[in-house]
Order: C-alpha cells, then sequence, then structure tokens
C-alpha cells in the first residue's frame, strides 16, 4: 500500500484503508473516499490533488490525501 498522493496524474486507483482520527474517516467517507471505491487523480499542483470520485470532483490537500492507501 501507498498514499494516493503517490498516484500520478491520470491514474486510476483503488482505496484500500483510509487511515486517522474517526472525524477524518467520516469526512473522507462523506466525500466518497471509502475502501474498494475507483479514485481516477485529474492533477496535482503544489502536492493538493483534485480527484475524480464517484462523478464528483473533490480537491484534497496533502495532508488528507496522504490519510488514503491505495
Amino acid at each position: 500500500m501507498m498514499p494516493l498522493t503517490m498516484a500520478q496524474p491520470g491514474q486510476t486507483v483503488v482505496i484500500r484503508k483510509v487511515t486517522g482520527k474517526d472525524e477524518v474517516r467520516q469526512h473522507l467517507a462523506e466525500l466518497g473516499f471509502v475502501v474498494e471505491e475507483a479514485v481516477t487523480v485529474i492533477s496535482v499542483i503544489g502536492g493538493n490533488l483534485i480527484c475524480k470520485v464517484k462523478d464528483s470532483r473533490v480537491a484534497l490537500n496533502r495532508d488528507m490525501a496522504c490519510r488514503i492507501m491505495i
């Protein structure tokens, strides 16, 4: 497993684990970042990611993206 920040733009990956405190995991789940969900990295700007998950585009800062394991 590796953090979502290691994925390249245009790459589609599957979430294997979401780490962090309960509040953080709940927030990410509400955004659509749940285990076994496919995520496409749209772009990376300054370490921050724009991802496509469940037909929505979501911007994540580097800290939040590091909590999502692929």
